[in-house]
Formats: C-alpha cells, sequence, structure tokens
C-alpha cells in the first residue's frame, strides 16, 4: 500500500527540511516546493492527499496575499484536495480567512510537532474519505441516470397521420422531468409530460414513481381526467410533505383529428395551427400530489393537417441568460409559429438549440420537449 502523498510549500529551506523529516518518520511521502508556480505545477502533476502551505512567499511579508491567492488558484486545480495553511506571525484574521477560502485547518509557526503530525494525518485521512465517497456517488449517479434513460420511449411509436419527436435534457444528470408516449392503436396515441418540483435524485426517484403509476393507469379506454386522479391518489400516499408534480395527459386521435386532454397544473402545451393560429391547453385541476380527492376534468380541441402541438417543461421558458433574461413563453411560442412548418425532429432541434443559446451554454433546469406534428 502506497503511502500518503503530501506536498509541502515554503520559501524557507530550513523549515521545508525540517518538515520532510517529520512528515516522512510520520510515514507520508514528502515532496518540498519554495515557490508558488512550483505549488501550482506540482499541483497540476498530482496526484496529493494533502497541501501544507505558508502563506508569505516574499521575505518580510506578512499579509499572506501571496497565499491567500494561490489557494484560489489550488482550488481551481483540485477542488478536493485538502488543505493546511501555516501561518508565522500569530494571524488568527488570516488564517480565518484562508479557511474562508478553502483551507481545512491551519496551524501556527513555530508549530509543535505532535499537533502539526495530527492536523496533517486527520486533514489525509478525512480527504481520502471524501474521494471515496464521492467516487461511489459519481458511480450511483451515473447509474441512476442509466436507469432513469431506460424508463424513457427509446423510440416514438408509428402511427398514422402524425410525426413525433422528443428530447429530454436533465440539468444534472438525473431529473425530475419524465415523458412518456404510449400508441393505443394505428391512429391512436397518449402523450404524457410531468415535472417534479426538485432536482437530483429525490426527484428523480418521485419521477420514476409517477412514470410507473402513468403506465398502470393509461389504458386504451381511460379518459384523461381519470388518468389524472388514479395517479394523483397514488402520488398522495407517496410523496413527501411540500412537493408536488405538474401533469399534463393528452390523448392523440389522428382519424378524427381530436385531441383530449386533462392539465394538472402543467406549463400549457401550444398548439399552432397551419394559419399560425395559436391555441393552449390550459389547466384542468391541481397539481398531482396535493389533494388526493381532487376532481379533475377533460377537454378537447382538434389537430388539423399541418398543425403542431408541443409539450414542454419550464427548463426551456425559465432558462436565463448569463444576465438573467429569461427565454420566456412567448418567445417560444413565437418560435414554435415561425418554424410551424418544419418537422417534429427539425422542431426539436431547433428549439432546444435556441435556449442553449440563449443561456451560452447549458440548461440550468431540467428541460423536456415534445412535439406531435400532424400530416
Amino acid at each position: 500500500m502506497s503511502l500518503p502523498r503530501v506536498l509541502v510549500a515554503d520559501d524557507q529551506a530550513d523549515i521545508l527540511q525540517a518538515l520532510r523529516l517529520l512528515l516522512g518518520d510520520a510515514g507520508f511521502e514528502t515532496d518540498v516546493v519554495s515557490s508558488v508556480n512550483d505549488v501550482l505545477a506540482r499541483v497540476t502533476q498530482g496526484p496529493y492527499d494533502l497541501l501544507l502551505m505558508d502563506l508569505n512567499y516574499t521575505r518580510d511579508t506578512t499579509s499572506g496575499r501571496e497565499g491567500l491567492e494561490l489557494l484560489e488558484k489550488v482550488r481551481g486545480k483540485d477542488a478536493a484536495l485538502p488543505i493546511v495553511v501555516m501561518t508565522g506571525w500569530g494571524s488568527i484574521d488570516t488564517a480565518v480567512e484562508a479557511m474562508r477560502r478553502g483551507a481545512r485547518s491551519f496551524v501556527q509557526k513555530p508549530w509543535d510537532d505532535v499537533t502539526l503530525v495530527e492536523v496533517v494525518r486527520r486533514e489525509v485521512d478525512e480527504g481520502l474519505a471524501t474521494r471515496r465517497r464521492d467516487a461511489r456517488v459519481a458511480r450511483e449517479h451515473d447509474e441512476a441516470r442509466l436507469i432513469q434513460r431506460a424508463l424513457l420511449p427509446a423510440t416514438m411509436p408509428d402511427v398514422a397521420g402524425c410525426r413525433l419527436a422528443a428530447r429530454w435534457t436533465p440539468a444534472s444528470g438525473i431529473g425530475g422531468d419524465c415523458y412518456d408516449v404510449l400508441r393505443f392503436s394505428d391512429t391512436r396515441l397518449a402523450v404524457s409530460i410531468a415535472d417534479v418540483v426538485g432536482k437530483g435524485l429525490p426527484a428523480a426517484l418521485l419521477m420514476s414513481n409517477l412514470q410507473a403509476a402513468v403506465r398502470a393507469f393509461a389504458t386504451a379506454a381511460a379518459e384523461p381526467q381519470d388518468v389524472c386522479a388514479s395517479v394523483n391518489r397514488l402520488l398522495c400516499r407517496n410523496i413527501s410533505a411540500g412537493k408536488f408534480v405538474t401533469f399534463c395527459y393528452a390523448v392523440v386521435d389522428t382519424s378524427s383529428r381530436r385531441v383530449s386532454y386533462a392539465n394538472a397544473g402543467h406549463f400549457p402545451p401550444i398548439l399552432v395551427h397551419a394559419d399560425g393560429r395559436v391555441e393552449r391547453l390550459v389547466t384542468t385541476g391541481l397539481v398531482l400530489g396535493v389533494t388526493a380527492d381532487w376532481t379533475y376534468s377533460t377537454r378537447e380541441t382538434t389537430l388539423p393537417r399541418g398543425a403542431r402541438l408541443v409539450f414542454f417543461t419550464d427548463g426551456l421558458t425559465e432558462a436565463v441568460t448569463p444576465d438573467g433574461d429569461e427565454f420566456g413563453d412567448d418567445r417560444l411560442v413565437d418560435l414554435i409559429r415561425t418554424n410551424r412548418g418544419r418537422s417534429a425532429d427539425d422542431l426539436v432541434r431547433i428549439a432546444m438549440d435556441a435556449v442553449q443559446s440563449w443561456t451560452g451554454g447549458g440548461f440550468q433546469d431540467d428541460a423536456t420537449l415534445i412535439v406531435v406534428a400532424a400530416d
């Protein structure tokens, strides 16, 4: 088993030699450097289990400014590296500032050998434990993401009279958005979309529970209002206090050109007709998970040839620029209307690309988009 690696940084050769001997005798593999640039170079080469660093690197200075700036640079290269700072002037204020910037502990010069070794060993042990825990969490996160992705439709069903496309983009690998598309016949299908309040693993677990419930209750004979009511009753038995889910369930019949839907507090899907006229699939009941006996209602509208029906979550409309400006519902409606002649696949790509361009990169929240394009 390899020894824990410690990097020691100080501008005084006698101190470096003393610390090398002390830590070597205590069972640490110790490297020493005497300048700010050498610290950054060694940390880049790494890996180390701890950095023990002085806060002053210019003789006759006591402010610790160099060390504080160095600490932030090291944090930028290795955010998980435990750092213990040394100060030879009894400046508690400087040590406190160093810990605010990411140091784990501090020791004062002249140090007590037993205390210094105890601090170094404690921080090395805690750092190793944290890295093992982080690695395990990362593996579990990846597995959860794969499982969650597998619960979503692998492909869009083939239904006469329309084409479908969708994209699901969780903000952190896993998330609380979900959608499903269920084929009932050659001309009839159901689309569901939901947004669980919250992010990360708790939201993903609730999403999985919701999706299983939808697939259990969404039969060919079930009315949208009944699907909402059944899923709501189940969620109310399992959801944590203060949590809720927005949800919309719609049945599309391409033979009759009808859409029947129930909307449990979800952002109203956008229906753009071939002539540019816009309808919204408005709310018909309370969000899921609040009141078990809530009664939902079903509404109907038409889906004529050339229409585009777009379901989405707030990860698109609430996406913001670096200056804090929202993409907004109106901008999404205008984008869909302008591109209403495009295919379902193109429309999904255009909308998602527009939001990513708006934010200057990725999505700040889970984002889901589904397009039903009527032939």
